[in-house]
């Protein structure tokens, strides 16, 4: 199946990776038949919080995860369902990915601790990085429902912690009853970009492109058990805020672009105010922008491109 979308940065791009629901028919974006097509991708579900990864790898889980297109004030795209391995393809044609919503979980122990994780080398995008505790996307067709409509879904967005649950028992073996629905803290959404040229190069192949939710949680009574997936992560630990920061001085250890994007805009001093965090002090209906280091743009990302391009559209 093959739908034309609008894209900024030129008239339309071919996209043969959407899904359409078994029994729903293909359309282009904006059709009225959208509210069918939601509904019939939400009934028919892939998988649920039990069975999402289950003997799959990371190319499997390319091509199975259908992602949540969004535009640059997070409103979901009509229609549009990308896979992860279409969403995240950098190249001459689509220099930024296609924009697509994510979530990063920030997990502090009773003491205030956060868990901090490094990615699996076996990881496509962004391998052996040290990041927050856990990231990545809410998909379409799973149980319970993790696709959100904005602005409505806003402060609560219940999908997204389903997501954030769903995660944290596959990269990190927690337990949902460590992390129950409501005591996630939606704190700020940030919308950036950044190739993986660190692992590939300057014509890197990969990238990441997302509105990303920052989601805090503290376990205050019980320390989870952590059993990590090792085709995720490769190591954890607990770190204070004086700690991280030694850390992130280390010249030998690579981080994620977004945790360093999220960190220098306001994470420290949330951490630092972890109570009034986790009350909604800092709670944000905005969604913040930011491009990515130098170090991180490919050949092909060039000055002319705008904070529009790889976002679509809705007619």
């Amino acid at each position: 199946m093959m739908n034309k979308l609008k894209l900024s940065l030129t008239a339309t791009l071919s996209i043969t990776s959407l899904y359409t629901a078994p029994g729903a028919s293909a359309f282009v974006p904006g059709s009225s038949r959208i509210n069918t097509f939601r509904r019939t991708l939400i009934q028919t579900s892939l998988s649920t919080e039990d069975e999402y990864g289950i003997g799959m790898d990371q190319a499997a889980m390319m091509e199975s995860d259908m992602l949540v297109a969004v535009d640059r004030n997070d409103v979901l795209i009509d229609g549009a369902v990308v896979s992860k391995r279409t969403a995240h393809e950098f190249n001459d044609e689509q220099p930024r990915g296609i924009a697509h919503r994510a979530f990063s979980i920030f997990l502090f122990n009773e003491k205030g601790e956060l868990l901090l994780t490094r990615r699996a080398d076996s990881k496509i995008t962004f391998p052996g990085v040290w990041t927050n505790t856990c990231c990545s996307h809410p998909l379409y067709a799973m149980t319970p429902n993790e696709v959100d409509e904005v602005p409505s879904a806003y402060p609560n967005f219940p999908g997204i912690k389903h997501a954030a649950i769903r995660k944290l028992r596959h990269e990190l073996g927690i337990d949902p009853k460590y992390v129950p629905h409501e005591d996630f803290e939606f704190v700020t959404r940030f919308h950036y970009w950044a190739a993986d040229t660190v692992t590939y190069g300057d014509d890197t192949p990969w990238g990441e492109h997302e509105v990303d939710y920052v989601l805090f949680i503290q376990c205050k009574d019980e320390q989870p058990e952590v059993n990590v997936n090792a085709d995720e992560i490769s190591e954890f630990k607990y770190v204070t805020i004086d700690e991280l920061k030694n850390m992130m001085k280390d010249p030998e250890l690579k981080w994620s672009p977004w945790f360093c994007g999220i960190m220098e805009r306001g994470c420290f001093d949330w951490w630092a105010d972890l109570e009034g965090a986790l009350e909604g002090k800092y709670c944000n209906p905005e969604v913040t922008y930011f491009g990515p280091p130098k170090e991180h743009m490919a050949k092909y990302n060039i000055p002319a491109h705008d904070e529009n391009v790889g976002v679509l559209a809705n007619e």
